[in-house]
């Protein structure tokens, strides 16, 4: 349950917002008209704003048949432990379920030591058994 004070939107981020968000957890920054586009290929958007500051977001990305992918769950770390996360993931879960199919394949990137929060949701480990650990290249 959201506090009052906190509004819920489904619309996408502004690229500085963002780049901003991104950069109170210490991730990477890449170029606005690249992000600009990412943003704007994406299949599903729900932000959390306090005085219409952007502070929690997630999004989920794909082809939108068969494979989605839970992409930038972050919650300003000022304002974390209260919840925030979990009303993210409880409205992209709803998505999902709207949008999915048998034989469709969601999958996620946890950053080290948020494994735990996910697997609230049913989200398990790959530990190369049977299918292999994930993989992944950064640019």
């Amino acid at each position: 349950m959201l506090s009052s004070e906190f509004t819920l939107s489904f619309e996408s981020p502004k690229p500085i917002e963002y780049t901003d968000l991104r950069a109170k957890v210490n991730w990477n920054k890449a170029d606005l008209n690249i992000i600009e586009t990412s943003l704007e290929n994406s299949l599903f958007h729900v932000c959390i704003r306090l005085h219409g500051a952007l502070i929690a977001m997630g999004r989920v990305i794909g082809d939108g048949a068969m494979y989605f992918y839970i992409q930038d769950v972050i919650v300003d770390p000022d304002y974390q432990n209260q919840g925030l996360g979990d009303v993210l993931m409880v409205n992209i879960e709803s998505y999902l379920a709207e949008v999915i199919t048998e034989g469709a394949t969601i999958g996620l990137l946890a950053a080290k030591g948020k494994e735990s929060f996910y697997k609230r949701y049913g989200y398990q480990d790959r530990t190369g058994d049977p299918l292999g650990k994930g993989m992944c290249k950064f640019i």
